[in-house]
């Protein structure tokens, strides 16, 4: 089940309100809650359910004594047995596959790699159980006695399976003890209706003309896919890589603005996720306004502990590495994707060392050169065969023969010019800074005020509306983050 569907719009959702505002004190509340994630996770995941709630039980437990023990040496080997259940679980169904098949290549065995299924959501809700046991360990937040409220906090429906990644000290206190104003509400829901018509009308059509212009993931995988790429016209690919780079920033942080909406519907506080990032000067400030939960878990249990910038030159590139690394095979158990990580390490440790003061003092600048590392940077992550990627740089210069542009290309940007035009603007704050405008005259103008209220009145319902309407006449709905 996705938040952009219709069932989860006109039944789920509702339903689970519905059920949550009848329920009068909080504890039935969060068994309300409780059961709804549990049937959305089970929804799409029957079986692996009880993997969440068996690595759910077992790190509780553990974190359980690390909490209650005074003795530190127990207490490290708790926090390493919680860890290895956290990380074995994630290896087996997210890596084991892959590893196998890597084996295979080199040494010939096994002679057949299993085929295992990803658990959806396994990379957001492991993070969020190892965040929670370490900050136990290092006495940051205490311990949760009660197993039901701690499996809440994992399987929240809201982030469950695609996040934002949310620290057990950001709800701990909610978790217990929570009130819905109905400036929240009013809030929450639009924010939700923001998020869905970001996704059903805007990101849905980007990846349309990326799977047109380019190569869709099923494509890739057909016999014909090397012919189909090395003819596609440069302008083409251009324009399929833009809408690509579009999409992928629409979809996920809809998604973050729903879970976000949603929590605040209920009285929950999620940390914002995305900040504009497109908007950067530097990819170190991109990845501060990208997946910010991502990448705060990595800055806070990986390279903070492993000595950050504070040991010298070398050991803070060293650093860098492990960490996009690691960044790179959470996206994917894929080289694409390792290599995609080691992309933006190259360039953040450049920023690191001396290219981060020379951009400094050339802003405009410093936003195309962002821009251009983020545009190639999105080739490596959608292109899982290598041999395509280069097919496709070689084409974006015109040597595959391909020509420059062709009538599907140019067709194509007519026909979806008002949605490039509205996505480009959705990357940036300017609708957020023309209401902020129009809110401040309406304080002094009774013209300006009327039109605020009818826009912040009338939005969320028209969105609502349009995205239903979007989402009832075409079944192309997909939602890439599924995947990690």
């Amino acid at each position: 089940m996705v938040f952009s569907s219709l069932f989860f719009v006109l039944l789920f959702l509702p339903v689970n309100l519905l059920c949550y505002a009848f329920a009068k004190t909080i504890q039935t509340k969060n068994r309300v809650m409780l059961i709804f994630s549990l049937i959305f996770y089970a929804w799409g995941e029957p079986v692996y359910v009880l993997l969440l709630i068996a690595v759910s039980f077992v790190n509780w437990a553990l974190a359980l004594g690390i909490g209650k023990s005074e003795d530190s040496s127990r207490r490290k080997w708790l926090l390493v047995a919680a860890s290895a259940v956290s990380l074995f679980s994630i290896g087996v169904f997210k890596y084991a596959g892959f590893f196998l098949s890597q084996v295979k290549a080199l040494t010939g065995f096994p002679a057949v790699v299993p085929s295992i299924a990803l658990p959806i959501g396994i990379s957001f809700y492991t993070f969020q159980i190892l965040s929670y046991v370490v900050d136990v360990y290092r006495r940051e937040v205490p311990y949760q006695p009660q197993f039901s409220k701690f499996l809440l906090y994992v399987s929240m429906f809201h982030q469950c399976v695609a996040g934002p990644i949310v620290r057990y000290q950001d709800v701990a206190a909610e978790i217990t003890e929570r009130k819905v104003s109905l400036p929240e509400l009013g809030r929450g829901i639009t924010r939700f209706t923001v998020g869905l018509g970001k996704k059903a009308l805007l990101a849905n059509t980007c990846s349309l003309i990326a799977d047109t212009l380019l190569l869709s993931a099923d494509t890739m995988a057909q016999p014909g896919a090397a012919a189909a790429m090395a003819s596609r016209p440069a302008f083409s690919l251009w324009l399929g890589l833009l809408a690509f780079m579009l999409f992928i920033y629409l979809d996920f942080s809809a998604y973050s603005d729903m879970a976000i909406g949603m929590g605040l519907m209920i009285g929950f506080h999620y940390k914002e996720n995305f900040n504009y990032p497109y908007l950067s000067r530097s990819v170190s400030e991109f990845w501060r306004r990208w997946h910010m939960s991502l990448g705060s878990f990595f800055r806070d249990y990986v390279y903070i502990p492993l000595g950050g910038s504070r040991k010298g030159t070398g050991r803070t590139v060293f650093n860098l590495l492990v960490v996009w690394g690691l960044t790179g095979l959470w996206h994917g158990a894929s080289w694409n994707f390792v290599l995609w990580g080691l992309y933006f390490f190259v360039f953040i440790a450049l920023e690191k060392l001396t290219l981060g003061k020379r951009l400094s003092r050339h802003p405009a600048l410093s936003r195309v050169y962002l821009l251009a590392v983020v545009y190639f940077g999105w080739i490596l992550f959608h292109f899982t065969d290598l041999g395509l990627m280069g097919l496709l740089l070689k084409g974006m210069l015109g040597l595959n023969g391909n020509g420059f542009i062709d009538f599907e290309g140019r067709t194509t940007l007519l026909n979806y010019l008002f949605f490039l035009i509205a996505a480009l603007v959705s990357v940036t704050p300017l609708v957020k800074r023309m209401g902020a405008v129009l809110r401040r005259a309406g304080q002094t103008s009774v013209l300006a005020g009327g039109i605020y209220n009818v826009v912040n009145v009338g939005a969320p319902p028209v969105l609502l509306i349009l995205s239903v309407l979007a989402l009832a006449g075409n079944s192309y709905n997909p939602f890439l983050y599924f995947q990690f």
